[in-house]
């Protein structure tokens, strides 16, 4: 019998994921991507010896990694070796006033004791309902295709909901535990990886902080795009076949099936299945003729999104001091900049930043004695980002990253790129230009996201960062494992 075959659209982490998925369960698989390597924003590029992870740099959830490498019988060493960061990262509150993350759990609690007292002990209580949240969310609420809402009704599962924390914010959540500021921004930080301020997002999502504080912050050597080349390996061990530079114009469709895939060059690829891991906004309202689209243009107007950036690559040609491979920069209030993100879209008048140093811990992505330096301040979605405004945030963070560290910087860039909205649009197709896809609002949740099967084609699935489970590196790898089983159940070989 002839192996059903699946055209996946997409060669970021969900359709690699979504890929291999399918071809280990008997699929033939073939992967179109626009562009001309995979990886999607975690695509790599390289220039005067120095080497650009262009999106992702955290590596969080280290057992998602290993259960994603596992479920094929593999390992992450048997493709990229780990270093666990130490210190994890640094916070920068101001002049003279930073915290450098240690990696053990009992410097962590002395560091936040010697802070506010009592601070140990309520961290112990805050970690416990933390690592109940990780154990239930990442394990089994993550894992669910959150097509109907008879997959939440198990009654222990809904006891975990409850114990979850979904009705409560972030922000009232860690203020039941910490008093001092920098502890609670502390605290607070790892939501903005899920687009919104912690007064709007879940306190189930506390169990980023068990990631953060318990399992640790990762770096595969090489960077970031390490992962990717392991999984593109696998992928291909598996028998997936990758297309590049195969943008798709259209999804075509009969009696309600998806029958073929057009690429912009014209050709025409047949398909018993269709996985689009690209951007599913630009799926569901370009490449589909409009009576089959899930959602209208006034649906996705109204969604919630996660923010846009604006990223510096940056070649140094010198060794820099006072900076850690991550660190935050904390020194202007959060307010301004989350009202200019999510409630009054705007460039933000004193934005925070993100600086990443990678070739402190990794001295293969930059040329001997230089440093390899990435910027990156969080946007709202949809803002014009013509190069004059790029040149102004350059110069607004370059003044405090250059007084904060005591250091000159600027006059020492020898390789200097930016990236920013269209950018994002132009080699992801990403909706209003976004970085990171929906943010992870309640009203976004489970069977409120966008939904991972077409309600109107039969045959037409979605992963990635604007469905289940979200945003995010391991979300998305799960992701694409989540669409697999489903098309599975759906369309047997």
């Amino acid at each position: 019998m002839t192996a059903k075959h699946v055209v996946v659209i997409g060669a970021g982490f969900a359709g690699i994921s979504a890929a291999t998925h399918l071809a280990d369960k008997g699929y033939t698989v073939t992967l179109l991507e626009k562009n001309t390597t995979p990886g999607g924003r975690a695509r790599k590029f390289s220039t005067e010896g120095f080497v650009f992870d262009m999106g992702p740099s955290w590596y969080w959830m280290p057992d998602v990694f290993d259960n994603y490498f596992g479920s094929f019988g593999k390992k992450v060493s048997d493709y990229y070796d780990l270093i666990r960061l130490d210190p994890s990262y640094a916070v920068i509150y101001g002049e003279n006033n930073r915290l450098d993350i240690p990696a053990d759990l009992q410097a962590f609690r002395a560091m936040l004791e010697e802070i506010e007292t009592g601070a140990s002990a309520q961290l112990d209580k805050f970690l416990d309902q933390a690592a109940y949240k990780y154990q239930v969310g990442i394990h089994d609420l993550v894992k669910k295709p959150s097509r109907s809402l008879l997959e939440f009704a198990r009654l222990s599962l809904l006891r975990d909901l409850f114990r979850m924390d979904i009705f409560q914010s972030m922000s009232s959540h860690v203020r039941k535990f910490f008093k001092d500021d920098r502890i609670i921004r502390l605290m607070e930080f790892p939501v903005l990886f899920l687009g919104e301020t912690a007064e709007k997002i879940p306190a189930l999502y506390s169990l980023m902080n068990y990631a953060d504080i318990a399992l640790g912050t990762w770096y595969p050597r090489g960077g970031m795009h390490q992962i990717i080349e392991g999984m593109v390996s696998l992928a291909e061990e598996k028998g997936v076949v990758f297309r590049y530079q195969a943008p798709v114009k259209s999804i075509n469709v009969r009696e309600g099936k998806a029958v073929s895939v057009t690429l912009e060059t014209g050709e025409e690829l047949t398909a018993d299945v269709v996985v689009a891991g690209a951007d599913y906004h630009h799926v569901d309202a370009h490449l589909l003729d409009e009576k089959y689209r899930n959602y209208s243009p006034a649906y996705w107007d109204k969604r919630t999104l996660a923010p846009s950036s604006l990223l510096f690559y940056l070649g140094v040609n010198k060794r820099l001091k006072n900076l850690l491979h991550h660190n935050l920069f904390f020194d202007e209030p959060l307010g301004p900049h989350a009202d200019a993100i999510y409630t009054n879209p705007r460039w933000p008048e004193k934005p925070l930043f993100y600086a990443s140093v990678p070739s402190v811990t990794d001295p293969t992505v930059a040329p001997a004695g230089m440093e390899n330096l990435f910027l990156l301040i969080p946007l709202a979605p949809n803002l014009p980002d013509e190069e004059e405004i790029r040149e102004k945030y350059y110069d607004i963070v370059m003044d405090r990253l250059e007084f904060l560290t005591g250091q000159k910087i600027r006059e020492h860039v020898i390789f200097k790129k930016s990236y920013a909205h269209t950018d994002f649009i132009r080699d992801y197709n990403a909706f209003k230009g976004n970085a990171y896809g929906l943010a992870n609002t309640l009203t976004q949740t489970a069977i409120l996201k966008p939904s991972l099967k077409s309600k109107k084609v039969s045959n037409l699935y979605y992963t990635g960062q604007l469905t289940v489970p979200g945003p995010g590196v391991p979300p998305s790898l799960i992701s694409g494992g989540v669409v697999a089983n489903e098309v599975e159940k759906e369309h047997k070989m």
